[in-house]
């Protein structure tokens, strides 16, 4: 049976347009909604071995309430996630200028311009859909007349795909991801400090206050970093370690060894009660391990209120502010280097 993909209207956006939701189903009863919407990942089924049926990711019930989505639950960030220092950057001497939206530094883009809040253009493919948007020079105050298309697929291995390709005209910063937060017992679970998580990475980007990284790369061993091996989320989580207490919990770039643009397996993530696993792949070489510090209490799917920590997220993406930092891979793109990228999410039932 091949992957089923259903539309239907999801709410009206602010300029009337209709919000579309696209429901893919597999034949092991997973289910994955996308909405042209911000591209947004609006909700993702996954049965466990009993055939319970959870709605793995944090989110809302209508098209509309992703208006007011300040901790961008399943959005596509961009067109740069994660922060930049001074909210400006060079590129061959000139300077950009960003909102300063973030302790004196800019966070994903734009809070009411990004690309989380567009309608995109949608079209079918096989076994998904896919989303295009273009987005004009001086935009947020990135450079380029820019195109990005997301690519969302899902297959009967239970693997969900979001692929990424982004033109420019002009170099600019391309560096988006999908900001889904997961709670693989279910988006109404409640605190997700008990799943367990392994990270594939021997080192991260450490960060000064504010969250900007300082340059460096670190070593996770024998730091609360270190998830090379199983370890419960919340084993370390408020320890007395410097770079837990600048961010209040984890919400750090993990580098991925040997990131060479093809699919690495990089995270494995495990419910606390072991009724699902979750398996991590991407071309990107590194991975912001967010684990929800920063949420306000905010009523989600079926006025369940999602508090603090509620969510784990898994953001593959360029290091944060990779501009300002030489030894960091370049995020830089346009004329004769677009953006692709891909990520899996896949699932185990146990």
């Amino acid at each position: 049976m091949a992957v089923s993909v259903e539309k239907r209207v999801f709410g009206k956006s602010k300029t009337g347009e209709d919000i579309l939701l696209f429901t893919m189903k597999n034949r092991n009863g997973v289910e994955v909604s996308v909405m042209n919407l911000g591209g947004v990942l609006v909700s993702l089924k996954v049965p466990d071995a009993q055939g319970i049926v959870d709605d793995v990711v944090l989110g809302f019930d209508t098209g509309e309430d992703y208006y007011e989505n300040g901790s961008f639950f399943g959005a596509t960030v961009g067109p740069s996630a994660n922060r930049i220092g001074g909210a400006s950057f060079a590129i061959d001497g000139e300077e950009y200028h960003l909102p300063v939206n973030d302790n004196g530094n800019n966070l994903h883009s734009d809070f009411q311009k990004g690309y989380h809040l567009r309608m995109w253009n949608a079209r079918d493919v096989e076994g998904g859909v896919s989303f295009d948007l273009t987005d004009e020079d001086g935009c947020m105050g990135f450079p380029g007349n820019k195109t990005l298309r997301v690519t969302y697929t899902l297959d009967d291995e239970n693997r969900i795909s979001i692929r990424y390709k982004g033109t420019s005209d002009k170099k600019t910063i391309f560096n988006p991801t999908n900001h889904s937060y997961f709670n693989l017992d279910g988006n109404q679970a409640g605190n997700i400090e008990g799943h367990s998580l392994l990270i594939y990475a021997e080192k991260f980007t450490p960060v000064a206050r504010g969250g900007i990284p300082t340059g460096e790369v670190l070593p996770v061993a024998g730091t609360p970093m270190d998830f090379r091996r199983e370890k419960v989320v919340g084993d370390d989580i408020d320890a007395d370690y410097e770079q837990l207490r600048l961010t209040g919990g984890y919400d750090h770039n993990w580098i991925i060894p040997g990131a060479d643009g093809t699919l690495k397996h990089i995270a494995t993530v495990k419910a606390p009660k072991g009724r699902r696993t979750m398996q991590v792949y991407t071309t990107l070489p590194g991975v912001q391990f967010y684990t929800g510090n920063g949420m306000q209490p905010q009523a989600g799917k079926g006025g369940f209120v999602y508090e603090r920590r509620s969510g784990l997220c898994l953001e593959t993406q360029y290091f944060p502010d990779s501009i300002h930092h030489d030894n960091f891979p370049s995020y830089v793109f346009g004329p004769g280097r677009d953006y692709e990228s891909e990520t899996i999410y896949q699932f185990e039932i146990e």
